[in-house]
């Protein structure tokens, strides 16, 4: 009789989880592992022996040869570096051995990443450091165990450290928070997010045809197919098979790696598609959600096609965002972003709310910055992206609450009652009472807030640092004057009251893609509007928010400044490639391309005009002109690209260079693709060079 594989077979297969650590640890280890995960405990050097040992003949035992520190430097992407496990013994074969000591820490070569100036070039070595609250995995034939990374200095050159520190910092200042609501059993605040992961999938055969896609990741040139997303056909629709098939592959390979896949559909443009997981913590998720994207596209490749992860792969077609849904609960799992039962346990939503109405106002240059790249800000502020002005939507019950207690008029809701928190009876707020706004950067959507500016590429860990920090602070503040109240409701009511007063601007519920709200927004409530990363990276440095972040503990301040100036170097290098790119595609094949169709037909009007001048020669000499001025268009504006990208290398230092790419490069790039994409529409099919959004985008069957 056939047996059936089910996913619960085989979900985690390849993940040294909790349920294999309690199968292969002796009970002493596995407490003490425990202590270690849950509580920050130090680990014992025995205890990372038999962690080590166990590991290793897990993973061997399912085939793996090789072990690798698995890290996120500040490429934005992952690295490893792999060792094999084995030793010489003394009969001349081997032995497979892996000690504590290389569990802990591993030493890999650090010069060539990024470090904004915290090491020296010469300055080779560097360290990762074991995570133990992120589970180690296999993948292909290595034991990958998940890494903080730092320089000989000590110096945090990746992603993971400032995370985990914000994560520290948060729960340090909200249990201080729960502490006067009374909980005194809550050990741990812990902040969980669950990233929805847009992208698009098109064919290999497409993908090898476009110069543009292979260097840059997006389409440079590319007039609008005759269909699009306008039907909004696509949107939910009918899954094709070739994407089904892929779907069911990528399901599959994140199960076994314990990633919680959950909903997969259609997006709105023609090849865009989107996964969803279900929420982790923020340090686990954003290590799934790197291990996702990877995932995404070598499962891609076994089906011969290409998964584009980059913002706005087609100018004018829907981009490719990460909606990072953000909630904080304790270890017990109390949500304390969802309303309660109790007056307290509302009044304690409501500061919670008000902590993060509070940090979003105050570090909305923050999260601006945290979802800066030069992708992102193709993305922002297009139909379907949030604008780059920040701003938050609560729905209309929310509002009209905090509107009661701001104004201490009665609530026009289910108690027709002043609120003072505390004294009189608060209502109790359902979840999901009030719409979704797609259109806010960041929506409150029942126990959870939904932060859309992301980009598809992003790392989520900036976002979360940021977020978490600015909480913290919020909380921070709280606590340090709540601490010392004499009447602590009278304190809290007025503490709320006063968070609502000065904090309300940032509160949106209306159509974020109006522009008369953005006029609105930036010159009534003066709320800030950096439109691209070099806009918004340098405000990294500003006094409140470098003291902000140093005070917590989160970054130091080299540390900060080498992230600007690494943010910085990667938009000036990535805009730097685009336009390269741009300037060898339109002179080595766009310009001649259109000026060969260009006379071919002027020899054929030549040729018709010997017969019969008909009107149809007078069309074709109209188009030939029009395509010959194209054509010394092309060259032009290729030029002047050129000499533009010439005249970048003046800059001195890394902010001059980004302003001088946004103020010039990203201009003359602009006016190229104008007139290359005319030409696209006047151009002969068989004589275009590269297929066309219309083969790409509807390449997949």
């Amino acid at each position: 009789m056939k047996t059936t594989t089910t996913v619960p077979d085989y979900f985690g297969c390849d993940v040294f989880d909790d349920r294999i650590m309690k199968a292969t640890l002796s009970a002493k280890v596995y407490a003490s592992l425990r202590r270690t995960i849950d509580e920050g405990a130090e680990l014992d050097a025995s205890v990372a022996n038999a962690v080590a040992e166990a590991m290793k003949e897990w993973a061997v035992g399912k085939g793996a040869t090789h072990f690798t520190h698995w890290f996120q430097p500040l490429t934005g992407i992952t690295a490893e570096k792999h060792d094999s496990f084995i030793s010489p013994s003394p009969d001349g074969g081997v032995i497979m051995e892996f000690s504590g000591k290389e569990l802990i820490k591993g030493e890999p070569d650090a010069s060539s990443f990024p470090s904004g100036g915290l090491r020296a070039t010469f300055e080779a070595r560097g360290y990762t450091a074991w995570d133990p609250t992120s589970y180690a995995f296999i993948n292909g034939n290595t034991l990958c165990i998940p890494t903080a990374f730092c320089s000989y200095g000590g110096h945090a050159l990746d992603k993971k450290t400032p995370l985990l520190r914000s994560m520290e910092a948060l729960s340090k200042q909200a249990l201080r928070i729960l502490r006067l609501f009374g909980n005194t059993t809550a050990k741990r605040v812990i902040s969980s997010v669950g990233p929805e992961q847009e992208y698009f999938l098109i064919t290999k055969e497409m993908y090898e045809k476009r110069p543009d896609l292979r260097f840059t990741g997006r389409t440079l040139f590319g007039s609008k197919p005759p269909k699009g997303q306008e039907l909004d056909d696509h949107y939910f629709g009918v899954i094709k098979p070739g994407v089904q098939a892929y779907m069911k592959d990528l399901n599959e390979e994140l199960w076994k790696l314990g990633i919680l896949a959950k909903t997969e559909h259609n997006e709105v443009a023609p090849a865009q598609h989107e996964l969803a997981p279900i929420y982790s913590t923020t340090n686990i998720a954003t290590d799934h959600n790197q291990l996702t994207m990877e995932i995404m596209q070598k499962v891609a490749a076994k089906h011969g096609l290409v998964c584009l992860l980059h913002e706005k792969p087609f100018a004018g077609v829907n981009g490719s965002g990460k909606h990072n849904n953000w909630s904080i609960a304790t270890d017990s799992g109390q949500n304390l972003l969802s309303p309660g039962d109790t007056p307290y346990e509302n009044a304690q939503f409501l500061l919670f709310l008000c902590a993060v109405i509070k940090a979003v106002d105050d570090y909305q240059d923050l999260l601006r910055l945290s979802v800066a790249t030069a992708g992102n800000d193709h993305r922002l502020g297009a139909n379907e992206a949030p604008p780059a002005v920040i701003s938050m939507f609560l729905g209309d019950e929310l509002n009209a609450v905090l509107e009661a207690i701001d104004t201490d008029t009665p609530y026009a809701g289910t108690e027709k009652t002043v609120m003072k928190l505390g004294v009189d009876v608060l209502p109790k707020f359902n979840r999901d009472t009030t719409d979704r706004n797609r259109t806010s950067p960041f929506a409150f959507t029942g126990n959870k807030f939904e932060f859309r500016m992301l980009g598809s590429s992003n790392s989520i860990a900036c976002a979360n640092i940021m977020l978490n920090s600015a909480v913290a602070e919020s909380l921070k503040i709280y606590a340090d004057h709540l601490e010392g109240a004499e009447n602590f409701e009278d304190a809290l009511h007025a503490m709320i009251k006063k968070t609502i007063k000065d904090h309300k601007r940032i509160i949106f519920n209306g159509n974020g893609y109006d522009d008369a709200w953005i006029k609105e927004a930036t010159e009534v409530r003066g709320l800030s509007n950096y439109r691209t990363t070099a806009d918004c990276m340098p405000h990294l440095l500003d006094k409140k928010n470098a003291d902000m972040l140093i005070s917590h503990g989160v970054f130091t301040m080299d540390e900060l400044r080498s992230r600007v100036d690494i943010m910085l170097e990667n938009y000036c290098k990535s805009v730097s490639i685009e336009a390269n790119t741009m300037v060898e595609m339109a002179k080595t094949q766009i310009a001649p391309a259109v000026d060969k169709y260009a006379s071919d037909l002027a020899r054929d009007v030549a040729a018709k005009k010997a017969v019969d001048a008909s009107l149809a020669c007078r069309r074709d000499s109209r188009l030939i002109a029009r395509l010959s001025e194209l054509t010394d268009i092309i060259d032009e504006r290729t030029e002047t690209l050129s000499k533009t990208m010439i005249d970048l290398r003046e800059a001195d230092s890394i902010i001059p260079e980004s302003e001088f790419i946004r103020d010039k490069v990203l201009p003359a790039m602009n006016e190229l693709r104008i007139a290359c994409d005319e030409a696209e529409t006047l151009t002969a099919r068989s004589y275009w060079p590269y297929p066309t959004y219309g083969d790409i985008l509807f390449s997949v069957k």
